[in-house]
């Protein structure tokens, strides 16, 4: 395994991990969703500032006004997509609502058909419906309790495909600018959101202890400014059939995390469609072909 592969490999694990995390750390703020936002945005703005300023990022010339437009609309998609999965939560569970996210390669395989003129084969058709019949498992393995119980649980689903749309749409953009450099993308992306979401952030449920002040500061700093440094620097340096692979690292993560911190445990249903709709992200990210839908001269 060459250097390169090593240190790629280690920084994609790195991000995966610290993103499976971030639902403890926001459920565990005490804060609106909103104001979680903002101050993810504010501290990873003020992070990424320093990162870019010593890459030399930040000198004129580097961006056109089309290449910033397009970073400033990516960066709405991103907010809304965080605010979305941060405040599915509170219904759905981390491990339902990160499961749930995890569509998000469908709904771009969908808008690259739409708008790239991307062709939609015979088996990302295939792993398309698969996904679609995990969901479908999620959904039927409603929580125990009140029908008013049911009703939180499917806003909490709505709310994660919602995420995972609107972060197909960021994503979309990031196709769109292909070329410029990640970490300036990031950057914009977050100073969007910082201002998108100023007026409405109550300043006055603002943290009073210095332990929910360092829980903020981290989902900005660490969950934010270094895990955008750690996957770009992953992504420049492994293959993508490798990157795609690492990515299941996040869902597992965030399913361990909420079983060890908040003792919630999956049904069997759940855990079935889960393991459906990892198994149909893997095998559209890793560009897996089932035997029946390949060609015969191939199937030798």
């Amino acid at each position: 395994m060459s250097g390169d592969i090593k240190r790629g490999t280690a920084e994609m694990t790195a991000a995966m991990l610290i993103s499976g995390t971030i639902g403890w750390f926001v459920v565990m703020s005490g804060q609106p969703v909103s104001g979680v936002v903002f101050w993810r945005c504010l501290f990873g703005a003020l992070t990424l500032l320093v990162i870019c300023g010593a890459l030399g990022l930040l000198r004129p010339g580097i961006l056109t006004l089309r290449t910033f437009a397009i970073a400033v609309l990516g960066g709405i998609a991103i907010v809304i997509n965080w605010l979305l999965l941060f405040a599915s939560y509170s219904h759905a569970t981390i491990s339902i609502a990160t499961t749930v996210y995890n569509t998000q390669p469908f709904m771009l395989l969908v808008l690259g058909a739409l708008f790239l003129g991307e062709k939609i084969t015979a088996a990302k058709l295939f792993w398309l419906t698969l996904a679609f019949a995990g969901m479908i498992a999620i959904v039927q393995a409603k929580p125990g309790g009140s029908g008013d119980t049911f009703e939180s649980y499917g806003l909490g689903i709505l709310m994660a495909l919602g995420a995972a749309f609107f972060y197909a749409l960021a994503a979309l953009a990031a196709k769109w600018l292909k070329g410029t450099p990640p970490h300036l993308i990031a950057l914009i992306q977050v100073a969007t959101g910082m201002l998108m979401l100023a007026p409405m952030t109550d300043f006055s449920q603002s943290p009073q202890d210095a332990e929910s002040w360092a829980i903020l500061v981290s989902i900005g700093v660490v969950h934010t400014g270094l895990m955008y440094v750690l996957l770009y620097g992953a992504i420049q340096r492994l293959p993508t059939h490798l990157t795609g692979a690492l990515s299941f690292l996040y869902p597992i993560a965030a399913i361990l995390v909420d079983r060890l911190a908040f003792g919630h445990a999956l049904q069997p249903m759940q855990i079935a469609g889960a393991a459906i709709i990892l198994l149909a992200a893997a095998g559209m990210n890793l560009g897996w072909t089932p035997r029946w839908l390949r060609p015969r001269a191939l199937q030798g």
